[in-house]
């Protein structure tokens, strides 16, 4: 009797203990369940303890509310083009309505890689080969607004889509790299073209601005010499001004002129002015006179011709090239000749030579 009594308080109590199990339902944080009663859905179950009726509240699955990740490996794309690529995709949603989630679709995770697929195809569709490989943000922003749309109704929000690769045909991206290099070398000829007109210009502009500056330096030099000239030869006209020079002295300056004449190569014939022979003639009588004085106040200066006093006659110029037969004659004003039949002049015997 007391063993039968024994059995049926462990039975008791294992029963009991099963019913409070049943009805005591611990959810984790971040988590949630439905609760349906008779089939029908009832509450959702909220992180921590709660409680339900056994037999009566079925539980389901839990639900994770975290954001998670879904990777798409592999989908073939056509583009506008008729390439077809392969895309790599990654998704990121979070639940946000259990109940919806868990009633609105069967699966959740199968309807998105899906409905990702869909419209993978559908964006990349309207674009070729080119803008697809440039255009990821673009294609990125644009599947994210349309699968947040279409999944809202089942309880997920799509916070992120990125594409991850492009993988276009091996044929095309022989091509692309060879476009690149091509690119690469047109980019390198025109770096070096501008390269050598920027030093060519740069080369002009400086020999430009050196030919500027030596010419201002040539201009301010013969500036500067013909202010030194002109200050000299006023030095020079004032100071003969100053002094009153004499016919004598001029004449001298003329004589001594007369070498540098014939110092050219290739001079051999010249042009004498009347004002060296007007000179020469000075010269001559001031030294015939100074001659006479020394032999004698009544003696004759020159040698008379014919009745009168002869001219004194051109002295030789120094200067006459040894090839030239003929004397140099003055321009405007000839030579006095010395007539045929008078002797030349001759210095008187009581006075000394006169001296050049």
């Amino acid at each position: 009797m007391d063993l039968a009594v024994a059995i049926v308080g462990a039975v008791v109590a294992l029963l009991v203990l099963l019913f409070v199990i049943k009805t005591i339902r611990i959810v984790p944080q971040a988590r949630a369940r439905n609760v349906e009663r008779f089939g029908r859905y009832r509450k959702t179950l909220e992180p921590g303890m709660n409680f339900v009726i056994p037999m009566v509240d079925r539980v389901k699955s839990m639900i994770d509310l975290r954001e998670q990740v879904v990777s798409f490996n592999g989908a073939p794309v056509i583009t506008e083009d008729n390439l077809v690529v392969l895309i790599d995709t990654v998704l990121f949603f979070q639940v946000t309505d259990p109940r919806a989630a868990d009633y609105e679709i069967v699966s959740y995770h199968q309807a998105i890689e899906q409905l990702t697929a869909t419209m993978l195809r559908s964006v990349i569709g309207s674009m070729d080969l080119e803008q697809t490989l440039t255009s990821r943000d673009k294609i990125n922003n644009m599947l994210r607004g349309v699968l947040d749309d279409a999944s809202g109704k089942w309880g997920i929000r799509v916070t992120r889509v990125e594409i991850k690769a492009i993988d276009p045909p091996k044929s095309v991206k022989d091509a692309m790299e060879k476009q690149m290099r091509a690119e690469r070398e047109k980019r390198a000829a025109i770096l070096t073209a501008e390269g050598f007109r920027q030093s060519q210009i740069l080369t002009a502009e400086g020999e430009k601005q050196s030919n500027i500056l030596r010419a201002e330096g040539e201009k301010q030099g013969a500036i500067l010499r013909s202010e030194g000239q002109a200050q000299a030869i006023g030095t020079v006209f004032q100071a003969i001004h100053d002094n009153d020079p004499d016919p004598k002295l001029l004449a001298y300056q003329y004589l001594q002129t007369l070498p540098q004449l014939a110092q050219g190569q290739g001079n051999t014939f010249w042009v004498i002015p009347s004002e060296v022979t007007t000179a020469l003639k000075s010269l001559s009588t001031a030294f015939e006179g100074a001659t006479g004085a020394a032999g004698g106040a009544g003696s004759a200066g020159t040698a008379t011709g014919s009745g009168g006093p002869a001219e004194p006659s051109a002295p030789a110029i120094s200067g006459t090239p040894a090839g030239s037969s003929a004397a140099a004659t003055p321009a405007g004003d000839p030579a006095p000749a010395t007539p045929a039949g008078d002797p030349a002049p001759a210095t008187p015997a009581d006075g000394p030579p006169a001296s050049h």
